[in-house]
């Protein structure tokens, strides 16, 4: 850097002479000449167009000179185009217009990098479907049977009395490992997992953290991306005199037995208090 020399006591830089032979008057200073290399061509550029916006203004109130004269003799004349070098105002269609482009943009951009138009950001917020009223209907537990993706059939599965399409889980289709929920409600194999033996909605004698579970199953199916809702299904009573299905696993049927004597002599406990 020379000028850190010349400060030290050196010697001073030489002073730059532009010799380029391509030159053209400066715009701005009077007597002197540019060179029209590429850096100063936007310079150039805009002074080009100021010099051309100010003939279309001056060819306007030339034009509206005359127009006006006209008006004051009281002569026909017709309306009078509006001034091309007047800023145009954005206002709110105009910033309504650049948003939805920029939306666009974002969308196809998302599409090309990551397949996804929403950047594969999921959310129920996206499923505009999830916000149309539908159609719900109530559902005899024959006629939820029938929706088992047979002849053309949807795939639909009730948990706890809502019933659900699952048509586009792979899991659910003919031969999947959850395609024996589809069709009926298997509230209770939800919570104990015992998917062959309690594929039934009967929740009696089940533990807390077995309806735990169950609540989680059910929360999955409300809020997930692929899974509508489409109606209830009407279970007849359950007599409650019949046996409660037995567990699949012993130590899990004991310790649900344990917790709901536990419960029992608490709730007896409590009673025995009051009095």
């Amino acid at each position: 850097m020379s000028w850190i020399g010349e400060l030290s006591g050196g010697k001073p830089p030489e002073p730059y002479i532009d010799d380029s032979p391509n030159k053209v008057p400066d715009p701005n200073i009077p007597n002197r000449m540019v060179s029209t290399k590429s850096a100063n061509q936007p310079f150039l550029a805009y002074k080009e167009y100021r010099v051309d916006q100010e003939a279309k203004h001056a060819a306007w109130l030339e034009k509206k000179r005359v127009h006006d004269e006209k008006v004051a003799k009281g002569e026909p004349v017709e309306p009078l185009e509006p001034d091309p070098t007047e800023p145009v105002e954005i206002g709110l269609f105009g910033l309504l217009k650049f948003f939805f482009i920029l939306f666009v943009c974002i969308a196809l951009a998302g599409k090309f990098f990551t397949g996804s138009y929403t950047w594969d950001y999921q959310t129920r917020l996206l499923q505009l479907k999830t916000f149309i009223p539908q159609n719900q209907r109530l559902f005899s537990e024959s006629l939820l049977a029938k929706y088992n993706g047979e002849d053309g059939r949807p795939l639909y599965l009730a948990i706890d009395g809502d019933v659900y399409d699952v048509s586009k889980g792979k899991a659910y289709q003919p031969g999947g490992s959850y395609h024996h929920f589809v069709g009926t409600d298997a509230a209770r194999a939800f919570g104990t997992g015992c998917f062959q033996t309690h594929r039934t909605h009967d929740l009696r004698g089940m533990s807390d953290r077995e309806l735990a579970g169950l609540a989680h199953w059910k929360q999955f199916y409300a809020n997930h991306k692929d899974y509508v809702k489409v109606g209830r299904v009407n279970h007849p009573p359950i007599n409650p005199a019949t046996p409660i299905p037995e567990h699949c696993d012993p130590k899990k049927a004991q310790a649900a037995k344990e917790e709901e004597e536990a419960k029992k002599k608490e709730k007896t406990k409590s009673e025995h208090e009051e009095l």
